[in-house]
């Protein structure tokens, strides 16, 4: 069914949540170095960051412009303040080991397929519209992507790849981590599927799969942040978040470990704010429930509102309809996890650098009219503030479709993209191998030889269809029923080739 817009999202933004969207802009630009007055961009050495300990001012970082005046004050923090995972100290760490320019490049590359003003809103609406608290987290996230994590220079541009060059990977360390990132993709230990009932994308994580110590801790931490990425390009609007699903079938002690949980709990508090719908928990055992008071006390009270437990395919339907639903759920959807290898030459446009820097570079120039229009609505009231507005929303449809432009050079192919739920120009469809039965149905049933001028139509078309993974496909022997949501009813499936 279709979803309506979530509170708190730009078009659903009361007076004063976008104030504080405003105030948010302006603090950002002055760590950026760029003009609040009319959005050029400074030199490095003009911003307002502080690499040295400064007497405070009583003014406000986050003053509205007035007489065509900046204020450059860094945000201060009470004593007490809650920073469950060090954010205050990354926060000036991130100021003293980033340049303006590093700054907004990685906030810039954060963005993708994203409506900027939705970006800046994850962050305020986990921080309860504290602008100083959401500033800092958010700094704190660009510095975990680049200098860190490498999300967009390492993760996502290589992908299940070592080298697009097809080079030997000369490091052991690195090679060690491709292949521990292989391993975990091809057993298919966690997989991206499907939506759920509110139309969200679903990632299953197999948790029976999981031995501690068979990968590295750095290469789960890499697995894990490429599904959420991954996860980031398939939402559609208005959806902004995901569906979890840790089936605990067949758990046993033997697959407990703390360290991975640890660090996809930190992911979605403190990097991936605001992008969980749900958790569900399927099928745990009964010594889970000792493991789960442990993990419950590490999660965010909000965090900790979104996990359900399932038991049965009954309890499953509350969330995933059944006919969405995979065997392995006991559901009636005739798909199960199959790793696709790579097609040679997949990648060949990465090595096309040259249309790459194009890209890019017409990129940069819709980002520097974004800030632009954004400094003229910060600048404005009424009617002209309305029109910037207007304008940032068109730019904002730019800035994703120009990410899909360069995504061919920027990111090597993966088992979606194979799949087909990526594909090309940033269509997704969930149900890739729903839709080719359905073509395919279309033309038996289209299919007509002229005999003596008279049309004669088969009397029975009987079509099959191979799903994309090579499992069994389904035999359509009727006619097809669609519904709104894309899923074929039994009507289309009807029995299994």
């Amino acid at each position: 069914m279709p979803t309506e817009i979530q509170p708190g999202r730009p078009e659903t933004l009361t007076k004063e949540e976008e104030e504080k969207l405003r105030e948010l802009w302006i603090a950002l630009f002055k760590l950026c170095g760029v003009s609040i007055k009319d959005g050029s961009k400074l030199p490095d050495d003009a911003s307002s960051i502080k690499t040295e300990t400064k007497e405070k001012k009583k003014r406000s970082l986050f003053r509205r412009v007035t007489g065509g005046k900046d204020d450059d004050d860094e945000p201060t923090f009470a004593p007490g303040d809650e920073d469950k995972y060090g954010l205050n100290k990354v926060y000036e760490t991130a100021l003293k080991s980033m340049t303006p320019s590093e700054i907004r490049e990685s906030i810039w590359g954060m963005v993708k397929i994203d409506n900027p003003d939705a970006i800046l809103l994850r962050f305020l609406r986990a921080r309860k519209w504290d602008v100083q608290k959401s500033l800092v987290m958010m700094i704190s996230t660009m510095k975990w992507r680049t200098k860190d994590m490498l999300v967009d220079e390492d993760i996502m541009k290589y992908g299940e790849l070592i080298n697009i060059d097809g080079k030997e990977v000369i490091s052991p360390t690195k090679k060690k981590l491709a292949n521990d990132f292989m391993s975990q993709l091809v057993m298919g230990k966690s997989f991206l599927h499907g939506l759920d009932k509110e139309e969200r994308p679903m990632c299953f994580i197999r948790v029976r799969l999981h031995k501690p110590g068979a990968q590295s801790n750095e290469s789960l931490e890499r697995f894990t942040v490429y599904q959420i990425e991954t996860t980031r390009l398939m939402m559609l609007h208005p959806v902004d978040t995901a569906n979890i699903c840790f089936d605990m079938t067949d758990f046993g002690l033997s697959n407990l470990d703390y360290a991975p949980i640890k660090f996809i709990i930190k992911c979605f508090e403190a990097n991936y704010p605001e992008s969980l719908g749900v958790v569900l928990i399927h099928k745990a055992p009964w010594i889970f429930q000792g493991i789960w008071k442990i993990i419950k006390g590490w999660l965010d009270p909000v965090v900790a509102a979104k996990v359900h437990f399932t038991n049965s395919k009954e309890e499953m339907q509350e969330y995933i309809d059944i006919n969405r639903m995979t065997p392995e759920l006991e559901g009636e959807e005739k798909w199960e996890y199959k790793y696709i290898e790579p097609v040679p030459g997949e990648n060949d446009a990465m090595k096309d650098t040259a249309t790459r820097d194009k890209l890019q570079a017409e990129r940069n120039k819709i980002v520097e009219d974004y800030e632009k229009t954004t400094a003229h609505w910060l600048n404005s009231s009424g009617e002209e503030a309305e029109a910037a507005k207007a304008k940032r929303t068109k730019l904002a449809g730019d800035l994703r479709d120009s990410y899909w432009q360069m995504d061919p050079y920027i990111r090597a192919r993966s088992l979606y993209d194979r799949m087909g739920v990526i594909q090309p120009g940033g269509k997704i469809n969930f149900y890739p191998w729903l839709t080719e039965s359905t073509e395919a149905l279309n033309s038996a049933e289209k299919t007509e030889e002229k005999i003596n001028g008279s049309a004669v139509t088969p009397a029975a078309a009987e079509v099959k269809t191979e799903a994309v993974n090579g499992t069994a496909a389904p035999v359509a022997t009727e006619e097809k029923t669609v519904t709104p949501n894309g899923a074929a009813t039994a009507e289309t499936v009807e029995t299994a080739a």
